[in-house]
């Protein structure tokens, strides 16, 4: 069984302020240097056979981090990149509520609230094509895959059965800055880890 271990990226300032990043290229802040040197020693005893990132500086710096600990290289892969979040990139939460709240609504009920950018089943699509990708030129091993936090949830949709909409409103919530999910690959699909 391949097993695939999900790390979203550590916090940026962007993070802290509550801003949308999406495809913004972000680097981590001290708190999140802190939090990914925290992630390599929680993964140190972790037999992990190789590191991939996202493109995006703050999951790729969170991937230089711990693989350093590993002493294994990290490979990038633009695949696993963030949701386009389009025009909502830089703004807050609050901003986009007061300034487009039917873009926002749509968002809450788990669709795309944003002008341009890609739908999150169309990230979803991309990332989980990704990872089937990667997990298959490893069969049998370990894979720790530094992402971001939609990315991660549109692999754990699709390993539950859930459609991304469906799994934005359901019981597959947020998941802090670097916290792991962890995946099995088996018969060429994501499965949710047992136990």
């Amino acid at each position: 069984m391949t097993v695939i271990l999900l790390a979203r990226h550590g916090e940026t300032d962007w993070n802290n302020e509550r801003r949308w990043q999406g495809h913004e290229d972000r680097p981590l802040n001290d708190v999140g240097r802190e939090q990914a040197r925290e992630l390599a020693d929680t993964l140190a005893d972790r037999a992990i056979d190789v590191v991939y990132s996202s493109d995006l500086a703050r999951a790729h710096e969170t991937a230089l981090i711990v693989a350093d600990r590993l002493g294994l290289p990290v490979e990038v892969d633009a695949g696993l990149r963030e949701v386009d979040v389009g025009d909502w990139s830089g703004r807050v939460h609050s901003e986009i509520e007061g300034v487009d709240p039917e873009g926002y609504r749509r968002w809450q009920e788990g669709g795309k609230g944003w002008s341009g950018g890609e739908s999150y089943e169309e990230m979803g699509e991309r990332v989980v094509a990704a990872v089937l990708r990667l997990a298959a030129r490893h069969p049998g091993q370990t894979l720790l895959l530094v992402t971001h936090g939609g990315s991660i949830r549109a692999c754990r949709a699709t390993a539950a059965g859930l459609d991304y909409a469906a799994s934005r409103v359901a019981a597959i919530g947020s998941m802090a800055n670097c916290e792991v999910a962890e995946l099995h690959m088996a018969d060429g699909r994501l499965a949710v880890a047992a136990g």
